[in-house]
């Protein structure tokens, strides 16, 4: 048994389990196409663990026959078959290494992609309510563990049986005797490297969430915002002291861990060491007085290479256990269900659309909420017309342009484009009709170039030069020393606000959108930045259907229509002089701004 390897099951895979069982038969489903390849696998390992057994018979032999007998030619023939038994086994060992690796790879590789392609088809509320380290975990941590689980636990499991039960009979085969001695000494053996084991498991899980408290805290002091945070509340010696107090910890139980470990291999060695040891002294005693040098030699031999696959058997059950969890933690994400997905028959887009928009009586309620977000809204936005939405904070504004863009679905009524409901469209068709920008703008840590490209991933460098030109940043690009190949640096660090708000609006422009959805896209600006961005998207926004979410009016009074929401319903509608004129809603947001009277830039 590893000095790692659990001896009792964890409580924690038990609850895993309980929460979200699996069927034996669906994880055997994964392995199913490579049915032919584990066979061979465990043919092999079967074949290598009964090849092996033939030593200590060939030992045996060669001690009392070839040696005591001088027999030099029965010698030779022994010694050859003991290193041609020493090569099948190693050769053996590599095909079903390479086997073994390339069919759990194989299944694991089929298991990442389906969880994280599957995690794509996830709606909004799925990442605003689990941690994005959870999600890295399963995809990277359990996967990996699991491809050990395949290659290594699965075959060893198979390998301890076969070398186990081989090893037993080839004992009793020997001298009977001398295994009933043996089933005396060994479980309490056994039974004490057990106990060993599971103290340091304890110890291991407590230095396991340990590590994990310290990556955190590493992770959330020294990133961008982090170290930000830390230096601008002047928090850099408290968060030291705090990192000095769990290294300590840690350090603690390091040591703890690697003695307790050192206690476990002391242990087996004692075990391993002490049985061959009474086995000579057995063999001296009148039950062992029939047992010749060259039985007691190749027993000793098959009895010190049975402790560590019957320890292995022993485990079985704690491997079986901790595999299966492993399993219902990734097929907990691959049975998430998918509330927003392709239509059975979608609709082709006409390339002929004008990108006419229709709100039709649409209502959407946040799960949870009491109270609709937006309720019974309807709008006709005809091609190339610019709408406003206006209003207080929690007024429905962004639950529109997310509706828009099919990140939620309506609750009742119907978003069409051209006549055809969202619904009816593949997802990457609606994101195809719809470009979004939004306050928060989201960089790759990638060139500026590629983080353009993400959005269409076949565009040349002139179609993403053009759509920098149109997004009015193409100037700033090109005075950069590696221009379009510039890193533009974790979450776009080394731009301003003004300028990632451009790299995203061309980024959105690459895919050419009927409907262009800005979502308060200039609401966190300072005033110069603001006339900067907004002169672009003036730019963009030409033929083209244009969405504004507004938080500063001044970047929306030439609108064709402005629309003022309260409570996810319209409470006026009209041009900015119209609803001025008025006095009401929109004339006291006005008032509230004293920009709002005069034009932008």
């Amino acid at each position: 048994m590893r000095p790692d390897h659990p001896s009792r099951i964890d409580p924690q895979d038990t609850a895993q389990l309980a929460a979200h069982p699996v069927s034996a038969r669906r994880v055997a489903a994964l392995f199913r196409p490579h049915a032919t390849a584990i066979a061979l696998v465990l043919a092999l390992i079967v074949g290598s663990s009964l090849v092996g057994l033939a030593t200590p018979f060939l030992t045996k032999r060669a001690i009392d026959d070839a040696l005591v007998n001088q027999d030099l030619r029965l010698l030779l023939l022994l010694v050859g078959a003991m290193i041609a038994v020493t090569v099948v086994t190693n050769v053996l060992g590599v095909l079903q290494t390479w086997l073994s690796t390339s069919v759990g790879q194989r299944v694991m590789h089929g298991l990442r992609t389906s969880v994280f392609a599957h995690l794509q088809r996830q709606p909004l509320a799925f990442f605003t309510r689990t941690r994005g380290g959870e999600v890295q975990s399963r995809l990277t941590n359990d996967i990996s563990s699991m491809q050990s689980v395949v290659t290594s636990a699965a075959t060893s499991v198979a390998a301890n049986v076969t070398t186990a039960v081989g090893s037993i009979v080839a004992m009793v085969a020997l001298s009977w005797q001398l295994s009933l001695f043996s089933l005396l000494v060994l479980p309490p053996c056994i039974l004490l490297t057990r106990k060993v084991a599971r103290m340091r498991r304890v110890i291991t899980a407590e230095r396991q969430r340990t590590m994990a408290g310290l990556h955190s805290q590493i992770e959330e002091s020294l990133s961008v915002s982090g170290a930000m945070l830390g230096k601008t509340l002047g928090a850099t010696g408290y968060l030291t002291e705090r990192f000095t107090v769990s290294s300590l910890a840690l350090l603690g139980l390091e040591v703890r861990s690697q003695l307790a470990g050192r206690w476990l291999m002391a242990t087996m060695t004692i075990a391993v060491g002490i049985i061959p040891a009474l086995l000579y002294l057995a063999a001296g005693l009148p039950i062992g007085q029939q047992v010749t040098i060259g039985t007691l030699v190749a027993f000793i031999a098959l009895q010190s290479g049975l402790f560590r696959p019957l320890m292995g058997v022993l485990n079985v059950g704690v491997q079986v256990v901790s595999s299966m969890a492993l399993f219902s933690r990734i097929f907990e994400f691959l049975d998430l269900p998918v509330p927003i997905d392709d239509p059975a028959h979608p609709v082709t887009i006409d390339p002929t659309g004008s990108g006419h928009l229709e709100l039709d009586e649409i209502s959407y309620r946040y799960p949870g909420a009491k109270q609709d977000a937006v309720h019974h809204l309807s709008l006709d936005i005809q091609p190339e017309e610019h709408l406003a939405l206006v209003g207080e904070s929690g007024a429905g504004k962004s639950t529109v342009a997310a509706l828009l863009a099919r990140l939620h679905d309506v609750d009742s009524g119907a978003i069409r484009i051209d006549g055809v409901d969202l619904r009816d469209l593949r997802l990457r068709d609606v994101a195809a009709l719809v470009g979004v920008v939004s306050q928060e703008t989201y960089l790759l840590h990638d060139t500026i170039a590629e983080n353009l490209r993400y959005a269409r991933p076949e565009a040349t460098d002139a179609q993403i030069e053009q759509a920098a030109r149109d997004a009015q940043v193409h100037d700033l690009i090109t005075s950069l020393p590696d221009g379009y190949d510039t890193v533009v640096g974790a979450r776009g660090y080394r731009f301003s606000g003004g300028e990632k708000q451009r790299l995203a609006l061309a980024r959105t422009l690459l895919r050419d959108p009927r409907v262009l959805v800005l979502d308060e896209a200039t609401s966190a600006l300072d005033n110069e930045t603001e006339r900067a961005v907004q002169a672009a998207l003036e730019t963009v926004s030409r033929g083209r259907t244009t969405v504004t979410i507004a938080h500063r009016l001044s970047t929306i009074r030439d609108a064709d229509q402005i629309v003022v929401l309260d409570g996810g319903r319209i409470v006026e509608q009209g041009t900015h002089e119209e609803l001025v004129s008025r006095g009401g809603r929109y004339a006291s947001l006005a008032a509230r701004e004293p920009v709002a009277a005069a034009p932008a830039g």
